[in-house]
C-alpha cells in the first residue's frame, strides 16, 4: 500500500509547514537538508520519528501552530520518565471526532444507541474519544468513565445502555459481574467496542458469550490522535483505518524497511492533516500487516486494513536466552482446556542459584484437575517455546481484574 498522489502532497504541504517552524521536527528536517517530499522514495528517506523524540522535545517541542491556536493537550498513558504531552489544534479534535463517529458507523451503530463510556477522562485520550465521536455521530453518551462497577452495572439497567466501551480487561470484570449477579436479562447490550490493550482470541469469546454481543476492536494511540483510528466491520477481524486522514506503512522492525502488503511488522503511522502536532512516519512498536484482500462490507470497503493487534515489538521478554511475547503464551494457554484467559508472569533472577525464574500463575475452570492442568501447561512451554517455567493454576475470578490496562508481564530483574 504505497502513497497515493493526493497523500504525497499532503506529506509535503506537512514538511514544508514544519520547516517553516521552531518546532522539534522542523529543526530535525532543517538540519537533515529536508526541503519537502516529491516522490515515494523521498517520502521513505524521511527519518523516523518516535516517542523518545516526543520526550525529549517534552514538555511542547512538537507543537507547529502558535499557543493560540492550540485548544487542548492529551497526554499518553502507562509510561515511564517524561510523559508524552500532544496538542491539538481545533480541527485536529474536529477531525478526530469525524473519524470516531466513522468507526461506531462501521460497527453498525446509529443515533438511536445509548453509548456507555467505560474508559478513564482526563490527559488520556480514551474517554472523551469515545464521547467526541458519540457526539459527532448524534448518539447518546453515557460518560461514565472507569470505576464503581455498581454504579456501572446500575446506570446501564436504568438507562438501557446498547453499546459498550471498554477495555477489554474492564469489559471481562463487567461480564463477569453481569453473570455471577445474574443480571443478563436485565442489560440491553447490543455491541462493545473494545480498545486500548491487544486481547486474545480467548478472551474475546469470554466476554462475547457473557454478554450475547457483537465485538468491535477500535483502535489508536494518544500520539496519532487517540483511538478511532481504525475499526473492524461485522463479520470480519481485520480493521479499516481511515487514509484521508493518517498513511500506514508496515515494515521490518530490524531493519527499517517496507515489507510487501500481507507480510506481518511493525506499523509505521504518518499524520496528512494534523495541525497542533503533525508526526511523520511515527514508529508505533504495533505488529500487525497490511490485509490486501478487499473486504465485503459495501459502507467501508474503499478504506484500507490492517490486521488485529498481535502484539507489540518492544513487548517481548527474554528467559534463559529465549526470546517470548505474550501473544505466544495466551495462543500456548488457549490450547488447553478448562484454562480462561486470565493469566500473568512473574519473572525473577535467582542470585543463589544463578539463574532466571518464570513463574506463570493462570487461572481454571473447577471442573479441570489443576495439577494435570499445571503438567500440560509446562509441557507446553516446553515443547513449543522452549523454557520451563513453574506452573501456578487458580480458580477462575483469582486474578485481579483491571479498570484499565492489565499488565500481563512483570519482570523483577529490572527493579
Amino acid at each position: 500500500m504505497r502513497l497515493n498522489e493526493t497523500q504525497l502532497r499532503q506529506v509535503d504541504a506537512q514538511v514544508k509547514r514544519l520547516l517553516s517552524t521552531d518546532s522539534y521536527y522542523g529543526k530535525i528536517y532543517r538540519e537533515a537538508g529536508i526541503t519537502g517530499v516529491s516522490s515515494v522514495e523521498e517520502f521513505e528517506a524521511l527519518p523516523f520519528s518516535s516517542k523518545d523524540d516526543l520526550r525529549n522535545a517534552y514538555p511542547l517541542g512538537i507543537q507547529a501552530v502558535p499557543d493560540e491556536e492550540i485548544v487542548r493537550i492529551h497526554s499518553s498513558s502507562g509510561t515511564t520518565g517524561k510523559p508524552v504531552i500532544i496538542p491539538y489544534t481545533a480541527k485536529d479534535v474536529d477531525d478526530w471526532a469525524t473519524m470516531f463517529a466513522r468507526c461506531y458507523e462501521t460497527a453498525g451503530i446509529t443515533k438511536s444507541d445509548r453509548i456507555h463510556i467505560t474508559p478513564g477522562y482526563g490527559l488520556w485520550t480514551a474517554g472523551i474519544g469515545f464521547q467526541l465521536g458519540c457526539e459527532k455521530l448524534g448518539a447518546m453518551a453515557i460518560p461514565m468513565g472507569p470505576g464503581n462497577t455498581d454504579k456501572q452495572l446500575q446506570m446501564m439497567v436504568d438507562l438501557k445502555s446498547t453499546v459498550l466501551c471498554a477495555t477489554s480487561s474492564y469489559a471481562l470484570l463487567l461480564s463477569e459481574e453481569i453473570e455471577q449477579r445474574g443480571i443478563k436479562d436485565q442489560i440491553c447490550l447490543k455491541k462493545g467496542v473494545i480498545g486500548s490493550e491487544r486481547w486474545s482470541d480467548k478472551m474475546r469469546k469470554n466476554i462475547k458469550d457473557r454478554l450475547g454481543i457483537e465485538l468491535y476492536d477500535i483502535y489508536g494511540l494518544t500520539e496519532i490522535y487517540g483511538p478511532g483510528i481504525g475499526i473492524n466491520c461485522t463479520g470480519e477481524t481485520a480493521m479499516h483505518y481511515w487514509d484521508d486522514f493518517i498513511y500506514i506503512e508496515i515494515i521490518d522492525p530490524k531493519t527499517g524497511k517496507p515489507v510487501p502488503d500481507g507480510e506481518e511488522g511493525e506499523i509505521v503511522i504518518t499524520t496528512l492533516v494534523k495541525e497542533g502536532a503533525p508526526l511523520l512516519r511515527f514508529r508505533t512498536h504495533d505488529i500487525s500487516r497490511i490485509v490486501p484482500e478487499p473486504c465485503h462490507c459495501d459502507r467501508c470497503k474503499k478504506y484500507p486494513r490492517i490486521d488485529i493487534i498481535k502484539g507489540r515489538s518492544d513487548d517481548m521478554f527474554k528467559v534463559h536466552g529465549v526470546n517470548m511475547f505474550p501473544s505466544q503464551v495466551e495462543e500456548l494457554l488457549s490450547l488447553v482446556d478448562g484454562v480462561s484467559s486470565e493469566y500473568n508472569i512473574n519473572i525473577a533472577h535467582d542470585d543463589e542459584k544463578n539463574r532466571d525464574v518464570m513463574l506463570v500463575t493462570c487461572e481454571a475452570e473447577g471442573r479441570v484437575n489443576f495439577e494435570k492442568t499445571a503438567l500440560r501447561i509446562k509441557e507446553l512451554f516446553k515443547s513449543r517455546i522452549g523454557v520451563t517455567p513453574k506452573i501456578t493454576v487458580v480458580p477462575v475470578g483469582t486474578l485481579p481484574r483491571s479498570e484499565k490496562k492489565t499488565k500481563r508481564v512483570i519482570d523483577h530483574r529490572e527493579l
